[in-house]
């Protein structure tokens, strides 16, 4: 069975926080027979987007008949979500009903993590490298997993950046994607849109060729948007490789809504359909068909892989009356499509209409920039209740109640709890009462918990 509990050998890793760089992981992977080489892979760097191309893409590859295995992070309600296995259209289908298929069993989880404890000790005890973050760890199991499972094709998504990534170790992709680019992790990756997408674009590997979302599409000032084109043009010269650009306004303009709650798009004259609401995601889907095309994929699996794709906590509707959704968006661009999004699903009729947010957020996320986009797309929040995820890292709640406040003055009607489940119980049964539309927003550390809490409050088939 799945596990929802974190490997101890993680447990003492999070002190080591962030530290970008390729020596640690280059040193662990050869003291563990460098795994990552036995397979190949789909790699994905971005600042938004990342887990949604993943999953299409491995979705898309699972219904070409390709024993997938799926690298993403963070995880939402169990440690386990992170490291899967899709085996071809059964492991697909199962997935669809069941998103606990095909994830990390709890023995495989403690076998190949006391793998990398054991390589970990020896690099430590015999001076070989520094102590490796968690990350680093993490991706370790991973590659020991998928390698011992034989697996046809890993994708990979980027922790952090790109360059330094520890998943920047595999050698030979078959592809490699960038999604949205984004000012985000600025103090890590660089202070100009042009040196975070040099980081992103440092995944690029001679010899593979490269899809990237169209620059002209992403949510930028216009003169960024030409900085991500130039840069990653720049970066695709430099390794001599192909540089496909994805997505056109026609395909965006040609979305809508269908009566399952499903989403259709045109792109060069195929019609798909996708559970995956937002016209972001078509940004995501076009860029995931023009990757998987470089593979050799068939249009029939690209079609049944697009449609089957699920990705929980990305403007998912969990409830009706009240009108319940739950995102992970967790910066200002995110936060304006989210908008937008909610909108159209909602018929148009979102402006105007009060809404609760529920919301939580790491210390480092632009708290202002995003309550400044859900007010520039017309989300008239009311009322809030801020919680505090369960992460070092996070913003105290009360501190997130400050800048609510100071966006959208509802100091008589916001309320700030240190308990995660205390706050979610106390935003849901306030929207009963009222009606009033309920936003759960703001990390994807926290959409886990919310949405692990909300199973036990809301009767609804999608959780």
């Amino acid at each position: 069975m799945p596990d929802d509990k974190v490997p101890e050998v993680l447990t003492g890793a999070l002190q080591f926080g962030i530290k970008p760089g390729l020596e640690r992981i280059t040193c662990l992977m050869n003291l563990l027979g460098n795994p990552q080489d036995s397979f190949r892979s789909v790699h994905i760097a971005g600042t938004n987007g990342k887990g949604s191309v993943a999953t299409f893409i491995s979705s898309i590859m699972a219904a070409d008949g390709k024993k997938v295995g799926i690298f993403t992070s963070p995880y939402l309600e169990r440690f386990s979500e992170r490291i899967r296995i899709l085996d071809g259209k059964k492991g697909l289908k199962e997935f669809a009903e069941d998103d606990r298929t095909g994830e990390i069993s709890s023995d495989d989880l403690d076998r190949y993590s006391d793998m990398v404890k054991q390589a970990r000790d020896k690099m430590i005890s015999e001076g070989l490298c520094d102590e490796p973050t968690e990350f680093e760890l993490i991706t370790a199991i991973c590659f020991l997993y998928f390698a011992d499972q034989k697996i046809d094709v890993a994708v990979l998504e980027t922790g952090l950046g790109g360059r330094l990534d520890s998943t920047n170790i595999v050698s030979d992709p078959l592809v490699t994607v960038i999604t949205a680019i984004g000012l985000d992790h600025c103090g890590v990756l660089g202070n100009t849109v042009a040196e975070i997408t040099g980081e992103k674009a440092g995944i690029f590997k001679a010899g593979s060729p490269c899809v990237c979302f169209e620059p002209s599409l992403m949510i930028l000032p216009e003169e960024m948007k030409g900085d991500v084109r130039d840069t990653l043009l720049c970066k695709a010269r430099e390794k001599n490789i192909d540089i496909t650009f994805a997505g056109n306004n026609e395909t965006f303009d040609s979305a809508r809504f269908t009566m399952d709650g499903m989403m259709e798009f045109t792109y060069e004259g195929i019609t798909y359909k996708t559970a995956l609401n937002g016209r972001h995601q078509i940004g995501n889907a076009v860029t995931s068909i023009e990757a998987c095309r470089k593979c050799g994929v068939s249009e029939d699996a690209v079609r049944e892989g697009i449609a089957l794709a699920r990705w929980k906590s990305r403007v998912e509707l969990l409830s009706t009356d009240p009108t319940v959704i739950i995102d992970g968006g967790h910066n200002p661009q995110g936060a304006l499509s989210l908008g937008e999004t909610m909108n159209e699903m909602l018929g148009g009729s979102l402006r105007g209409k009060p809404v609760r947010l529920l919301m939580g957020v790491m210390a480092d996320k632009d708290v202002s920039g995003i309550l400044e986009a859900y007010k520039a797309c017309g989300l008239n929040i009311r009322s809030a209740v801020t919680v505090k995820p369960d992460n070092p890292r996070s913003e105290m709640p009360e501190i997130l109640a400050q800048k609510i406040n100071y966006v959208y003055n509802i100091s008589d009607d916001l309320t700030a709890c240190q308990n995660t489940e205390e706050g979610v119980r106390l935003a849901y049964e306030r929207s009963v009462k009222d009606g009033m539309i309920l936003l759960a927003t703001g990390s994807l550390y926290l959409t886990g918990q919310i949405r692990a809490t909300l199973k036990g409050l809301i009767k609804c088939t999608t959780i």
